[in-house]
Protein backbone atom coordinates (compact mmCIF):
# COMPACT_ATOMS: atom_id res chain seq x y z
CA UNK A 1 0.00 0.00 0.00
CA UNK A 2 2.80 2.44 0.90
CA UNK A 3 4.62 1.77 -2.41
CA UNK A 4 1.39 2.71 -4.21
CA UNK A 5 1.26 5.96 -2.19
CA UNK A 6 4.88 6.78 -3.08
CA UNK A 7 4.26 6.16 -6.81
CA UNK A 8 1.22 8.44 -6.78
CA UNK A 9 3.17 11.11 -4.87
CA UNK A 10 6.07 10.96 -7.34
CA UNK A 11 3.63 11.18 -10.27
CA UNK A 12 1.96 14.24 -8.76
CA UNK A 13 5.38 15.84 -8.11
CA UNK A 14 6.48 15.33 -11.71
CA UNK A 15 3.21 16.73 -13.04
CA UNK A 16 3.84 19.99 -11.14
CA UNK A 17 7.40 20.31 -12.42
CA UNK A 18 6.88 19.57 -16.11
CA UNK A 19 5.40 23.02 -17.05
CA UNK A 20 8.30 24.86 -15.39
CA UNK A 21 10.85 22.75 -17.22
CA UNK A 22 9.11 23.07 -20.56
CA UNK A 23 8.95 26.88 -20.37
CA UNK A 24 12.70 27.29 -20.92
CA UNK A 25 14.17 23.81 -21.09
CA UNK A 26 17.65 25.13 -21.95
CA UNK A 27 18.00 27.07 -18.69
CA UNK A 28 16.25 24.89 -16.09
CA UNK A 29 17.50 21.74 -14.40
CA UNK A 30 15.88 19.54 -11.76
CA UNK A 31 18.09 18.94 -8.70
CA UNK A 32 19.48 15.44 -8.23
CA UNK A 33 18.57 15.09 -4.56
CA UNK A 34 14.81 14.59 -4.20
CA UNK A 35 13.62 13.07 -0.94
CA UNK A 36 10.33 11.66 0.29
CA UNK A 37 9.23 11.36 3.90
CA UNK A 38 6.10 9.58 5.07
CA UNK A 39 4.44 9.29 8.43
CA UNK A 40 1.57 7.18 9.68
CA UNK A 41 -1.03 7.87 12.31
CA UNK A 42 -3.87 6.02 13.97
CA UNK A 43 -7.01 7.98 14.87
CA UNK A 44 -10.23 7.24 16.70
CA UNK A 45 -12.41 4.65 15.00
CA UNK A 46 -9.36 2.66 13.81
CA UNK A 47 -8.63 4.98 10.90
CA UNK A 48 -5.09 4.87 9.50
CA UNK A 49 -3.62 7.98 7.87
CA UNK A 50 -0.42 8.02 5.83
CA UNK A 51 1.02 11.41 4.88
CA UNK A 52 3.90 11.79 2.43
CA UNK A 53 5.81 14.91 1.44
CA UNK A 54 8.51 15.32 -1.14
CA UNK A 55 10.65 18.30 -2.07
CA UNK A 56 12.58 19.03 -5.24
CA UNK A 57 14.32 22.04 -6.70
CA UNK A 58 14.22 23.48 -10.22
CA UNK A 59 17.29 25.61 -10.94
CA UNK A 60 17.91 28.24 -13.62
CA UNK A 61 21.43 27.33 -14.77
CA UNK A 62 21.99 30.82 -16.25
CA UNK A 63 20.74 33.19 -13.52
CA UNK A 64 21.12 30.97 -10.38
CA UNK A 65 17.48 31.60 -9.38
CA UNK A 66 15.68 28.50 -8.18
CA UNK A 67 12.26 27.17 -7.24
CA UNK A 68 11.59 25.04 -4.17
CA UNK A 69 8.83 22.58 -5.05
CA UNK A 70 6.78 20.51 -2.62
CA UNK A 71 4.20 17.82 -3.19
CA UNK A 72 2.18 16.16 -0.43
CA UNK A 73 -0.45 13.49 -0.22
CA UNK A 74 -2.54 12.16 2.66
CA UNK A 75 -4.37 8.85 2.46
CA UNK A 76 -6.95 7.81 5.08
CA UNK A 77 -8.33 4.28 5.28
CA UNK A 78 -10.08 1.95 7.65
CA UNK A 79 -9.57 -1.82 7.78
CA UNK A 80 -11.53 -2.37 4.55
CA UNK A 81 -11.15 0.57 2.15
CA UNK A 82 -9.53 3.90 1.31
CA UNK A 83 -11.80 6.65 2.61
CA UNK A 84 -10.04 9.83 1.52
CA UNK A 85 -7.03 10.93 -0.57
CA UNK A 86 -5.85 14.55 -0.57
CA UNK A 87 -2.89 16.00 -2.47
CA UNK A 88 -1.35 19.41 -2.89
CA UNK A 89 1.79 20.94 -4.31
CA UNK A 90 3.49 23.84 -5.98
CA UNK A 91 6.77 25.68 -6.47
CA UNK A 92 7.98 28.86 -4.77
CA UNK A 93 10.51 31.13 -6.46
CA UNK A 94 13.66 31.85 -4.45
CA UNK A 95 16.30 34.56 -4.99
CA UNK A 96 19.49 34.29 -7.02
CA UNK A 97 22.49 32.60 -5.44
CA UNK A 98 25.03 34.51 -7.58
CA UNK A 99 24.65 38.14 -8.74
CA UNK A 100 25.87 37.69 -12.33
CA UNK A 101 24.60 35.43 -15.12
CA UNK A 102 26.87 32.51 -16.03
CA UNK A 103 26.57 28.73 -16.37
CA UNK A 104 25.80 27.17 -12.98
CA UNK A 105 25.29 23.75 -11.39
CA UNK A 106 23.08 23.18 -8.37
CA UNK A 107 21.90 20.69 -5.78
CA UNK A 108 19.90 20.88 -2.55
CA UNK A 109 18.76 18.70 0.34
CA UNK A 110 16.13 19.00 3.07
CA UNK A 111 16.72 18.69 6.81
CA UNK A 112 15.71 15.47 8.51
CA UNK A 113 12.39 15.21 10.33
CA UNK A 114 11.90 16.61 13.85
CA UNK A 115 12.55 13.28 15.58
CA UNK A 116 16.11 12.97 14.27
CA UNK A 117 18.86 15.61 14.13
CA UNK A 118 16.86 18.69 13.15
CA UNK A 119 16.89 21.30 15.92
CA UNK A 120 13.97 23.38 14.64
CA UNK A 121 12.05 20.50 13.04
CA UNK A 122 11.34 20.32 9.32
CA UNK A 123 11.61 23.40 7.15
CA UNK A 124 15.32 23.89 6.66
CA UNK A 125 17.39 23.01 3.64
CA UNK A 126 20.89 23.31 2.21
CA UNK A 127 21.70 24.59 -1.26
CA UNK A 128 24.97 24.18 -3.16
CA UNK A 129 25.71 26.02 -6.41
CA UNK A 130 28.86 26.19 -8.51
CA UNK A 131 29.97 28.21 -11.51
CA UNK A 132 30.72 25.88 -14.44
CA UNK A 133 33.13 28.42 -15.99
CA UNK A 134 35.15 29.35 -12.88
CA UNK A 135 36.33 27.66 -9.69
CA UNK A 136 33.52 29.18 -7.60
CA UNK A 137 31.24 27.31 -5.17
CA UNK A 138 28.68 28.76 -2.76
CA UNK A 139 27.04 26.78 0.05
CA UNK A 140 23.87 28.08 1.69
CA UNK A 141 21.82 26.95 4.67
CA UNK A 142 18.23 28.16 4.96
CA UNK A 143 16.34 27.52 8.23
CA UNK A 144 12.84 28.53 9.26
CA UNK A 145 13.09 30.92 12.21
CA UNK A 146 9.79 29.66 13.61
CA UNK A 147 8.57 33.27 13.45
CA UNK A 148 7.24 33.19 9.88
CA UNK A 149 10.50 33.98 8.07
CA UNK A 150 13.51 32.08 6.82
CA UNK A 151 17.10 32.82 7.82
CA UNK A 152 19.57 32.24 4.98
CA UNK A 153 23.36 32.37 5.09
CA UNK A 154 25.62 31.64 2.12
CA UNK A 155 29.38 31.10 2.22
CA UNK A 156 31.79 31.23 -0.72
CA UNK A 157 34.12 28.25 -0.52
CA UNK A 158 37.88 28.85 -0.33
CA UNK A 159 40.15 26.57 -2.34
CA UNK A 160 43.48 26.00 -0.62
Amino acid sequence: MMNHVMKIGLGVALSFMTPAQAAEADNFKLSNNQRIACSRGLSAGKLNTATCKSYAYVFNTKTSEYFRCQVSMALTRDNKEVINVQSDGGCTKKPRIFDADSSYSFDATETEGPNTNSFFGPGGYAVWASDNSNLKVRGCIIISSGLGSDIAKCIDMKFE
